[in-house]
């Protein structure tokens, strides 16, 4: 079999990243520049600032990927670039360096959905991996059930209503004094503290038993904390924390295990950024084991915005022949399920 080199390229919020893949499951590099500690001192990601540190480092990071790959930019067969969603001025850069790196070597340009990338995410580790199976988003943008019938056809099953369970993190975190970004420092603070500690409420959408809604575990939250301020209380932290975080929890895995078996399928993978949750894996696993279905999750490094899920999902897309012409552009509120290419069953 040939071998099929993969550029991936992303910038769609605070990290720069690029990597080569081989063959979409084997990773040569994964080099990712981020703007954490930058944006902590706002207390979440600034876009203009954003923008400009990719504007910085971006050709830097495709370099360092190609020499990490030891492989060429004459080698690759394509070169892959997230296009939406995200902040409009990031996915800017990348769009323009992936059309820049495209024209001048005479490769093909592939557009990559964004969420799409992070359901791809789970190819690396899983060489078994194959569609069919559903998959559980959990980003600070999005939470959704999506059921991935082919490596580029996905039906959305259910999506939330509201705060997506990676925003409603990064509130409450701010809300109780523990910073950006908000799911790792709700995650550690949680380890200390009783889940059961604090009754917050579960969401159910009537009509649509699949859908999230997080907004009111987060008011929740808000209004303890004032309880707590206007009875002179002392506010334990990781209590709240560890109750918090228990109601999504909950939520997350009920959802998806419950539209596992109404859909029939046997595995269940899980993606974007609260996929690193500690005791998500952790319900998500036990639920799995209790009903009989298998589980997935990629390593916390690829759960997190990388370049390594673009160029995996970049290969396959490639494969089918969707590739983008120069005139391509950002679409920074790309919905899970729409494509601007026209594919169907999205």
């Amino acid at each position: 079999m040939e071998e099929t080199y993969i550029l991936g390229i992303e910038s769609s919020c605070d990290e720069t990243a690029a990597a080569v893949v081989k063959n979409g499951r084997t990773v040569l590099s994964n080099v990712i520049y981020s703007q954490i500690d930058i944006h902590t001192l706002y207390g979440g990601v600034v876009p203009e600032i954003a923008s400009r540190k990719h504007i910085e480092k971006i050709t830097q990071v495709i370099d360092e990927a190609l020499r990490e790959a030891k492989v060429p930019l004459e080698r690759m067969d394509a070169i892959s670039v997230t296009y939406g969603p995200g902040l409009v001025g990031a996915l800017l850069v990348g769009v323009g360096a992936a059309k820049a790196i495209a024209y001048a070597a005479e490769k093909p340009l592939v557009p990559v959905h964004h969420i799409e990338g992070h359901i791809a995410a789970n190819y690396i580790e899983y060489p078994d991996l194959e569609p069919p199976f559903l998959c559980l988003v959990v980003s600070g943008g999005h939470t959704h059930l999506v059921r991935v019938m082919d490596y580029d056809r996905f039906e959305v099953i259910g999506r939330t209503h509201d705060d997506a369970a990676g925003e409603a993190f990064d509130k409450v975190a701010r809300a109780i004094g523990l910073g950006y970004p908000g799911g790792p420092k709700i995650d550690k603070a949680a380890k200390e503290g009783n889940p059961s500690a604090i009754d917050f409420p579960r969401a159910k959408i009537s009509g649509a038993e699949f859908d999230f809604s997080f907004s009111g575990v987060k008011s929740a939250v808000l209004n303890y904390l004032n309880q707590c301020e206007m009875k002179q209380m002392e506010v334990n932290r990781a209590d709240v924390a560890a109750s918090f975080q228990e109601a999504v929890v909950d939520v997350l895995v009920e959802r998806a295990v419950a539209a596992a078996k109404r859909s029939g399928e046997k595995r269940i993978a899980v993606a974007g950024g609260v996929a690193a949750n500690s005791r998500l894996r952790a319900a998500m696993k036990e639920a799995c084991e209790k009903e009989g279905l298998s589980l997935c999750y990629p390593s916390p490094v690829y759960c997190t915005d990388n370049a390594v899920m673009i160029a995996v999902q970049g290969y396959y897309e490639f494969l089918k022949g969707h590739l983008a012409d120069y005139s391509l552009n950002a679409v920074p509120n790309l919905a899970v399920g729409e494509d601007r290419f026209g594919r169907a069953c999205r």
